[in-house]
């Protein structure tokens, strides 16, 4: 049987009683379009992270899109962010008329705080960290930064559902901040979805208005808006599962815990514990010397890994315009070409962590 890093498959037979129920619930009802589902969902999400609102939206890629529209940065504004995240942090930008301004990394590849006052500039509008693999960035120094050039702070926490700095959640450090719900989160759809927490009134007036075609009632069109309405299905599949979350991460911590004891080469660097920031664990990461050779060691005992990147964004052919080339950051380039997730999911027995660990050992041994 494979080890894979995230099985959809197994949380499935876990939660297959309760899914199906909910598709039964739902369906039954014949309305899936803003219906007091979501509702229900956004409020739960306000509570659980601290926000005064939540607004569910189709994606986490749209969650960022309409942030950055609410917050009118378009056509000549600049926004920083890191180089080592999925393109949608950089596109989201690019596609509210914006330029993404790239900072380097630190060592757990988030972006490097002390780095970020050099990249300001007339035009900068904002700073969007990303919390990497559910790894919090250092809030209070991106916050100090952003007061002293009066810069907004826009979260980019598609991978921080369930994770905390300074015992504060993820997401409320920002104007206003962007989640994922896609498949592979640890607060997952059962297809794409996303949605947006904020604790100001006018920011969630904006995209509720924007994110329902603009409209108010059926025929009043107040401005024109996109549709990107999370429907009542998805909404209930993660209010369900949002019950679950604390566990879930409980889980995979343990997880990963074994995979810090029982991995014993110093060839695999896991990144160092933060006491201040409590992870959420959507992947879990190692810098691995001959990276592509241990993985294709791993596939020969059917255990799956995966890289998360082996091209910082900054290199992209899709962004060549932008004018950045190799050697730019090099942090984020040489991090790129050790990084690999192993398993670490929920449904993992210690049996198999043992397994995975004891192969990677073998492999440089």
């Amino acid at each position: 049987m494979k080890i894979e890093v995230i099985d959809l498959r197994k949380r499935f037979q876990e939660e297959k009683k309760e899914i199906l129920s909910v598709v039964k619930k739902i369906l039954s009802k014949g309305n899936l379009v803003l219906t007091p589902e979501l509702k229900s969902f956004e409020d739960n999400i306000a509570k659980y992270t601290g926000a005064k609102y939540c607004l569910g939206l189709n994606s986490g890629t749209d969650a960022l899109m309409l942030s950055l529209w609410a917050a009118g940065i378009g056509k000549g504004d600049e926004v920083i962010t890191s180089p080592i995240s999925f393109i949608a942090s950089a596109s989201s930008i690019i596609h509210v008329g914006a330029k993404p301004v790239f900072v380097d990394v630190g060592q757990d590849l988030n972006i490097n705080p002390d780095l970020i006052e050099k990249a300001i500039t007339k035009k900068t509008k904002a700073i969007m960290p990303v919390h990497w693999t559910g790894r919090p960035c250092c809030m209070d120094k991106i916050l100090k930064i952003a007061k002293k050039h009066k810069l907004l702070v826009i979260e980019d926490a598609a991978q921080g559902m369930g994770a905390y700095f300074n015992k504060k959640h993820t997401g409320m450090f920002g104007k206003i901040s962007a989640f994922s719900a896609h498949p592979l989160k640890n607060l997952n759809a059962l297809g794409d979805g996303g949605f947006i927490i904020t604790s100001d009134k006018k920011f969630y007036d904006k995209i509720k208005l924007y994110r329902n075609h603009g409209l108010k009632g059926r025929d009043n069109v107040e401005i024109i808006g996109v549709n990107s309405r999370l429907d009542s299905l998805n909404a209930e599949v993660l209010n369900f599962r949002l019950k679950r979350l604390k566990s879930i991460i409980k889980r995979r911590t343990n997880n990963v815990n074994i995979y810090t004891k029982k991995v014993k080469t110093k060839k695999v660097q896991f990144i160092n514990k933060n006491k201040n920031k409590i992870n959420a664990h959507v992947m879990f990461i190692a810098f691995c010397e001959k990276r592509d050779k241990l993985q294709k060691y791993l596939s020969k005992f059917n255990i799956q890994s995966l890289v998360y990147y082996n091209t910082p964004l900054h290199l992209h052919k899709g962004v060549r315009y932008l004018g950045y080339k190799k050697g730019d950051f090099p942090v984020a380039e040489r991090l790129s070409k050790k990084v690999l997730a192993f398993p670490h999911h929920q449904h993992l027995t210690k049996k198999e962590i043992v397994f995975v660990s004891k192969k990677i050992n073998d492999f440089y041994n």
